[in-house]
């Protein structure tokens, strides 16, 4: 009895001083990591750095954290962040953010209110800290320019996963329900008020290719950028407009898309009349569009049906037989 006794006080001083190294080689490495950021010309600050959660986590709480980027001029403000994993598994980390934080492009501010946002992530044992899967949820989103209030576009719901398949691939998912459009962007797409003032659901299933892993590295130096794009499928449906869309994608050093998309659109006339009160297609255009258009949609079987190539080549963009304009530029800030 006595020997069981004395392993059991063993065992517990040696997991208490473990717990406590661990605590302060965290807060430690925190304190650190910020101090390189700063040593870099970062703006990297946090009023306090604080590991609690003995005996069987390690929950590290930072208080009025603000990161600035001058390479990118990106920013991140919030009153409070925290990450916490389990101290027998300090590689499966749980994150979650305030219910208000504010980040900062070079174009503009822009407020973010949530419930509930949080992230599972677990990453390689290993210095570098290679993301090995995530997931990230929101039970409602909300973002805000900072100078244009009652400009805010929001979000029911929102599921992102991200899931390493090997090296420098990952499968993307994304799942948004009830996204409501901020009043300009509202006028700007349907001006006539056609449709319906919530998106009810979009849905993407994607598989990227980056120039390296994502890893400290995409914080601390530069963001990997995507070399080739798999759309196995997106969805979209918005009142009675739903469109789809598959295909594949490379993408040069410049950023540009070369490879085709198939898009499934059905209620297509509706969207060409979406487009021109829009001014996205010029009147002008617009019965030749919806003639070329319909000839392929006869073609295929089903005139509300359309099943069209979205072509990407040398920088510029077709739909079919018509020419769109220039390719937009995937590059990751």
């Amino acid at each position: 009895m006595r020997l069981l006794l004395a392993v059991i006080v063993i065992a517990a001083l040696g997991w208490s001083a473990y717990w406590v190294i661990g605590q302060r080689g965290l807060a430690q490495g925190f304190a650190d990591w910020f101090e390189a950021r700063r040593a870099e010309g970062w703006v990297a600050e946090a009023s306090e750095i604080e590991v609690r959660g003995f005996p069987n986590r390690f929950d590290t709480g930072f208080s009025d954290v603000v990161l600035a980027d001058p390479s990118t001029g990106l920013a991140w403000e919030a009153p409070y962040f925290q990450l916490s994993a389990l101290s027998y598994r300090p590689n499966h980390v749980i994150a979650v953010w305030p219910d208000e934080q504010l980040i900062a492009t070079p174009q503009q501010k822009y407020r973010v209110e949530a419930r509930d946002m949080r992230a599972s992530l677990r990453v390689a044992s290993r210095p570098d800290l290679a993301l090995e899967n995530l997931t990230l949820t929101a039970e409602f989103l909300q973002v805000t320019p900072e100078a244009r209030a009652g400009e805010e576009t929001a979000l029911s719901a929102l599921t992102l996963a991200a899931e390493r398949q090997r090296d420098r691939t990952y499968r993307l998912g994304l799942s948004a329900e009830g996204l409501t459009l901020s009043p300009p962007w509202r006028d700007r797409l349907d001006p006539e008020s056609r449709l319906p003032a919530q998106i009810s659901g979009l849905e993407a299933d994607l598989t990227v290719t980056f120039d390296k892993v994502w890893d400290r590295s995409a914080i601390e130096v530069a963001r990997p950028q995507p070399t080739r794009i798999k759309v196995d499928l997106v969805d979209g449906l918005w009142g009675q407009l739903h469109l789809q869309a598959a295909g594949e994608v490379d993408v040069t050093p410049e950023g540009l898309p070369e490879g085709e998309i198939t898009l499934k659109a059905r209620n297509w006339r509706e969207m060409i009349a979406v487009a021109q009160a829009a001014g996205a297609l010029p009147e002008s255009l617009a019965p030749t569009v919806e003639k070329s258009l319909g000839l392929l949609a006869r073609m295929n079987g089903n005139r509300k049906t359309l099943d069209i190539p979205l072509n990407f080549s040398g920088g510029r963009v077709r739909l079919g037989p018509i020419p769109l304009g220039p390719a937009p530029v995937l590059r990751l800030q």
